[in-house]
């Protein structure tokens, strides 16, 4: 590897190699070396010297591939880091995007116009343009109507000898037969040997006439002529077999913002497939069957409406049905045309299209929580696989009756089937442990049982998820010995070293499915659970600086894998290195929750890591802090006020030196973005203040301690603002709501601290007096209790849930905790008149408010404040986490680089937030003031006429 040495991003670190080296799929091959260039030119010479030395290579962008097309042994080139560009065109009718964008970060850009890229891959948050291209996505909704090979435009695409083409160049082609002459003249050879064999022709006609992502697009030596286009859409589904494709052009569609959504129950999958041909010709954008083992893992969730919840399930099959258009007239009107179809259908339970969020959001999570259920639940050890075939339509019920023989006869328990029914393309998922002999020739044998059986119902063994490895032996199967020489053919003009991805799409080997299965080794309860997805890596803060939580994760099964083996040295090294980039860099935001299929939070693992790592010495020291929390937040803000007085490279000089004698994560690196000191907080600042108990009070106020460490923001005119406690006082009092502190307030805390840092001794301490104190304030509950920082009414909510008995918890469980921001959308705004308005203000939820469900209120109160209110497409945490971006301010600028960039773009009146902290962490990011929200709506607005 060391002629790649001078590329960017090279390592070989063990750490960097195998992070690296987990992706979706139940595949696992360890790369040599990791590459990250910077633009496509770097990418052609990264090529052209493996090349040199017959060193093969893969293109990894997202990593959520489930075939096993994104694992090397060789070169992995990551290509997601420095190609997320995204540029909008013609109001947004086109967009040109690096490979490393997601779809939805595109679909985001693409809203404000009204439009949205065809491809709907249900991993759109997490999967990207170039595996979206690579492996010709589509989804629930786009058919082979609005997939990548029918939207795409135009491609730069890098052939393995370095040579550049942009299709949309009118000389591409001229280029492509200067450049590459041989590749040239073999199209045009393949071309007419296809189009001159009838029984070629049929059958490529046959399999592209469904979804399939079997082999190269053969299709396209009959959609196109010139060279250029045909290799131009070969790339498309060629799984980076054929070159890299660094940017590609989308024709958009149209977005529907409004639906309706119902669930059909059918006493048998046949009932469900006969009404399949009406239901795709009444216009319904989305036609989702689940058989009968589906509906019964349905039954298990939580929120399963009660028609199915009480259904009892023999055969049942039922088809999640939605009716999409891009205002509420069409939708109605859709609705109307259709009823009487509906009406005709013989169903086992009542039926209706719902408009409402509420009810749509449950029947879409029966749908999308299958796979959260069965993966989630699978036992330790195994993996979960999810495959994908399609049929001719009418074959559909058939071909899942004889899949359901299938799992019977190999004895897999709890297998579901689901899909796209109205394309005839169905998901099926298996657990399977790949390190027991015995059940690794179970999965050989269902393999080719179940290969036998799609290709005998004229089906295609791969409708989405792209051949990658686990059906390349199959490919010759499925097209036949002339049509797949021709894909071999393509292979050797455009890669005749064959060191693009071997092994993928085409393999000679009939066996080779079964090479480099992915075992997982048993070692905590979230790495278990997790199927390395990587849906959470584009939410997690630290992506671009060290590691994502599915590398976190997997590095732990590494670290395991080694110790099994007796490979010391090799585990050793990776935990020495995983306390930077594992430990100490994670924000700890719970974010990775959000976007995980089976919800694990990868800050759990990490605050218990970083609880067995802590010495006595600082488990002392915070459980003290603790126990004196009034005194530590009041030396704490005095220092910071000295600080402010002082030149700020004097304070910055003795904090660096201080982080070098004891170490980064126990001394803050301060900064001249940083203010003065807070506001001592007391129980007299509550509106109507004193009575304990709380009987004529209309809610406790629990003013964060963030406000009495940090002093407020600026208020954009030069002068010192009020801060969020007298902020909220004022609109309060202005509303006429009175308001309640709990004694003792300046010693209370969420917990949070202690929580992130792992310090267990000083979070029970916290816990056990924050507690009965709010128990006391709230009149046991019956009053709720109003935090004026996010990320503290989120400690909040994680303080009562972790009291420390059952009869605690019991009692402590009716402490309702609400977030400022929500109070005073709900409760002090219909009291309130708005009287000055912002041209424009620019927003950054955060973490906390985005786990919390209340960036809905935080932008509706913004919208009452502003004409343009305007949140950055790229928002996401700021990684500032308490006082994590003070111990490592590297990881908060990496985590707001691209948002910055976005709200510098124009220059607003305003900038807000929800947390104090969080807005620290985008001052400094943007050179601009973040205030609290509600600071913005106090000096906005006057009490509404009649309000006591």
């Amino acid at each position: 590897m060391n002629e790649l040495r001078g590329f960017a991003g090279f390592t070989t670190r063990d750490l960097d190699r195998l992070a690296m080296a987990h992706d979706a799929s139940h595949y696992l091959l360890k790369p040599r070396a990791v590459v990250a260039p910077v633009d496509a030119a770097e990418v052609g010479r990264i090529m052209a010297s493996a090349a040199s030395v017959g060193t093969p290579l893969v293109f990894r962008s997202g990593g959520t591939s489930l075939s096993g097309q994104a694992v090397t042994d060789g070169l992995l080139v990551d290509v997601r880091k420095h190609f997320r560009s995204v540029d909008v065109l013609d109001d947004g009718a086109r967009v040109r995007v690096g490979p490393g964008a997601t779809v939805r970060s595109v679909n985001a850009r693409l809203s404000a116009y009204g439009r949205k890229l065809g491809p709907d891959p249900a991993s759109e948050g997490a999967c990207t343009i170039g595996g979206v291209v690579a492996n010709n996505s589509s989804g629930m909704a786009c058919g082979t109507e609005f997939n990548t090979y029918r939207t795409l435009e135009s491609l730069v695409m890098v052939l393995p000898s370095g040579t550049v083409i942009d299709t949309a160049n009118p000389d591409a082609d001229k280029q492509l037969h200067e450049q590459e002459p041989g590749l040239h003249e073999g199209l045009l050879r393949l071309r007419r040997r296809i189009i001159s064999n009838p029984d070629s022709v049929r059958t490529i006609d046959r399999m592209f006439a469904m979804k399939n992502t079997m082999g190269y697009g053969l299709n396209s030596f009959l959609d196109f002529e010139e060279p250029v286009k045909i290799l131009e859409h070969l790339m498309i589904g060629s799984e980076g077999t054929l070159g890299f494709i660094a940017q590609a052009t989308f024709h958009t569609i149209e977005s529907h913002p409004y639906a309706a959504t119902g669930l059909m129950t059918f006493n048998s999958l046949n009932g469900a497939a006969s009404a399949l041909p009406e239901l795709v010709a009444c216009g319904l954008a989305t036609v989702e069957l689940m058989d009968a083992a589906s509906l019964a893992v349905a039954q298990r969730q939580a929120g399963t409406p009660a028609s199915l919840a009480g259904l009892e399930i023999h055969r049942h099959a039922a088809l999640l049905v939605e009716h999409q258009a891009p205002s509420a007239e069409e939708l109605l009107e859709k609705q109307q045309r259709s009823q009487a179809l509906f009406d005709s259908l013989d169903l086992a339970a009542p039926f209706e299209l719902s408009t409402d969020a509420k009810k749509r959001s449950a029947l879409w999570h029966i749908r999308k929580g299958l796979y959260t259920t069965v993966a989630g639940s699978r036992p330790a050890g195994t993996n979960a696989l999810l495959e994908d075939i399609a049929v001719p339509v009418p074959a559909l019920a058939e071909t899942c009756e004889q899949l359901l023989g299938l799992f019977d006869r190999h004895h897999y328990q709890d297998s579901v089937i689901f899909g796209h029914a109205k394309d005839g393309n169905i998901h099926f998922m298996l657990t399977e442990r790949f390190d027991d002999p015995s059940q690794l020739d179970r999965y050989e044998a269902f393999t080719e049982d179940m290969v036998d059986l799609v290709l005998g119902n004229q089906g295609t063994l791969k409708a989405e998820h792209g051949t990658g490895r686990i059906m390349a032996p199959f490919v010759a199967r499925q097209y036949g010995p002339e049509l797949y020489d021709v894909m071999c053919t393509i292979k050797r003009l455009a890669d005749p070293q064959r060191l693009l991805n071997p092994g993928v799409v085409l393999s000679e080997e009939p066996r080779s499915y079964l090479d480099h299965l992915k075992t997982a080794p048993v070692v905590e309860e979230e790495v278990d659970r997790c199927v390395e997805c990587g849906y959470c890596e584009p939410v997690c803060p630290s992506k671009d600086l060290t590691m994502t939580p599915r590398q976190r994760i997997a590095i732990r099964r590494e670290i395991a894998a080694a110790e099994q083996e007796g490979n010391h040295p090799l585990a050793e090294r990776l935990r020495k290195d995983y306390e930077y980039d594992g430990v100490q860099t994670c924000a700890a935001d719970g974010m990775c929750q959000g976007a995980c299929p089976v919800l694990i939070n990868t800050g759990d693992l990490v605050r218990r890591l970083r609880a067995e790592n802590h010495n006595a010495v600082a488990d002392k020291g915070w459980t003290a802090a603790a126990r004196h929390w009034g005194a530590v937040t009041a030396v704490g803000s005095l220092g910071l006020s000295a600080a402010k007085a002082m030149p700020a490279a004097a304070v910055q000089a003795v904090t660096a030196a201080g982080r070098v004698l004891l170490g980064a994560e126990n001394v803050p690196l301060y900064s001249d973005a940083l203010p003065r000191g807070g506001r001592k907080r007391t129980a007299a600042q509550g509106i109507g203040a004193g009575e304990s108990t709380g009987t004529t009070a209309d809610a406790v106020y629990f003013p964060a301690c963030i406000g009495a460490m940090f002093g407020p923001a600026d208020d954009g005119r030069g002068n010192v603002g009020t801060g969020v406690t007298q902020a909220f006082l004022n609109l309060a009092g202005r509303a006429g709501v009175e308001l309640i502190v709990p004694r003792d307030i300046g010693n209370l805390c969420c917990g949070t601290p202690w929580k992130s840092k792992g310090f267990i001794d000083g979070y029970d301490v916290m816990r056990d007096r924050v507690l009965p104190a709010l128990w006391e304030a709230s009149d046991h509950g019956r009053l709720p209790v109003i935090c004026d920082a996010s990320s503290c009414t989120e400690g909040l909510e994680a303080l009562r849930d972790a009291a420390s008995s059952p009869d605690a918890l019991a009692e402590y469980s009716d402490l309702k905790f609400i977030d400022s921001v929500q109070f005073a959308k709900e409760r002090l705004m219909p009291h309130l008149d708005v009287s000055r308005r912002l041209e424009s203000l620019a927003l950054h939820p955060t973490c906390s408010s985005t786990r919390l469900g209340i960036n809905g209120d935080f932008t509706a109160i913004a919208a009452s404040l502003a004409d343009n209110v305007v949140v950055p497409p790229s928002w996401g945490c700021c990684a500032y986490a308490g006082d994590r971006g003070l111990l490592h301010p590297e990881l908060t600028d990496s985590a707001t680089a691209a948002q910055a960039a976005e709200v510098n773009e124009l220059r607003r009146s305003a900038y807000a937030s929800t947390n104090r902290t969080c807005e620290l962490g985008m001052t400094r990011a943007t050179g601009h003031e973040y205030r609290h929200i509600l600071e913005l709506l106090d000096e906005a607005t006057s009490p509404r006429k009649g309000t006591p």
